[in-house]
């Protein structure tokens, strides 16, 4: 059992829209392709991985570091006991070899396109759905719900005086089946985003909620001012006040803000969560995590992180992971998590789930094809497809 070709292309996800911080006119992502020696039905069985959007392709770290260190592994390095499928906990292990600690950010987001690839690899070897060999491997006693709450984010800043574009966007989601949507905050003024939250709120359908987004623009003093300004509404989290490492100004945007606060997608290792809970005055009957698989070295780092929170009496609810994309979906459903993030309309074709994957009620169905189930969405398959035959 070999990996006999390992592939990569950079797409573009160019968009105009933006968010308090940055816009999406120049990024890319990476999607890798681990091709083995197996064969189902006489054809190759591949593994794709891509990056979670918000962080740039990763080739530069894939093909000069990473890559040739799974190439130039024994076959046996790569494996499980007795050769049975692909291991993605020694795969990790090769490809971070050699590599100092700390430092976390692209090379996580490099190590976490090449384990979602091998996850899926691995599945469709079992010929199950990913979130089945999960559940299989780490919560043999446990039934997995058939379905996944749901959030639908959006709401960037389109341009000048886009209230109404927001409005109608968010309310399109509601349409879809989604009852929870998220918004961008901090790219105008405090009194400009207030307009935009109250008009989003005014024309939300009952049991529906709004979740704002900060993405951690806010200098701490104005993080403060902008929690006790959003106390006066019912909203569903406060994303990402502040820089999300100053754990001192999160805990005082806490301290100033009743409802749930949400943070973790730009952290990167366990010992990043860790001190997150240490240091940053977080509630666990309330607050959102949302670390996000991919972008975090892959799903073992992201079990040993659960691991460390359930010892914290962090509840596995509270964990709702960033991506909008199969591979944090199929991990919500297999580990029993709060949920996890959705695109309906935006970062397509890597955002977003296939066609199979029914949203009802702000909840979805789980996808049944074997792996990941990325071959399903008719936009990325022709990207599969492209990489598939460099």
């Amino acid at each position: 059992m070999r990996i006999v070709d390992i592939k990569e292309m950079t797409f573009p996800i160019s968009s105009r829209i933006r968010n308090s911080v940055i816009d999406f006119s120049e990024m890319t992502i990476s999607l890798v392709a681990l091709v083995s020696d197996q064969r189902i039905d006489g054809v190759p069985v591949i593994g794709f991985g891509f990056n979670s959007n918000g962080r740039y392709g990763q080739a530069g770290i894939l093909r000069e570091r990473f890559f040739p260190r799974i190439q130039n592994a024994k076959p046996s390095e790569l494996v499980e006991h007795g050769n049975s499928n692909f291991s993605p906990a020694a795969i990790s292990a090769k490809i971070l070899s050699n590599e100092k600690p700390g430092g976390h950010g692209d090379r996580s987001v490099a190590a976490g396109v090449i384990d979602m690839a091998v996850w899926d690899l691995v599945a469709k070897l079992e010929r199950k759905p990913l979130w089945s060999v999960l559940r299989e491997r780490y919560r043999p006693n446990t039934t997995v719900e058939q379905r996944v709450w749901v959030y639908a984010a959006g709401g960037y800043y389109y341009g000048e005086s886009d209230t109404s574009q927001v409005r109608d966007e968010l309310l399109r989601y509601v349409d879809l089946g989604y009852r929870q949507v998220k918004m961008k905050i901090g790219g105008v003024s405090l009194h400009e985003d207030l307009v935009r939250i109250e008009a989003v709120l005014s024309a939300l359908p009952s049991g529906c909620r709004l979740a704002v987004d900060a993405n951690g623009r806010y200098q701490p003093k104005d993080a403060v001012q902008c929690a006790k300004a959003l106390n006066a509404y019912e909203l569903a989290w406060f994303e990402e006040p502040v820089d999300p490492l100053d754990y001192a100004a999160l805990a005082e945007v806490a301290s100033a803000y009743d409802g749930p606060i949400a943070t973790g997608e730009n952290l990167f290792a366990r010992q990043e969560v860790q001190n997150l809970v240490r240091y940053g005055g977080l509630r666990p009957d309330r607050d959102v995590l949302q670390m996000d698989p991919v972008l975090s070295y892959g799903a073992g780092e992201y079990m040993e992180m659960m691991q460390l929170l359930d010892a914290g009496s962090w509840p596995a609810s509270a964990l709702i992971p960033h991506g909008g994309h199969h591979f944090n979906l199929h991990i919500a459903a297999a580990f029993g998590l709060g949920g996890c993030e959705a695109y309906p309309a935006i970062f397509a074709p890597f955002g977003g789930f296939a066609p199979e994957v029914v949203v009802d009620g702000g909840y979805v169905t789980l996808p049944t094809d074997p792996g990941l189930g990325l071959e399903a969405s008719p936009g990325l398959a022709p990207k599969l497809e492209a990489l598939r035959s460099l």
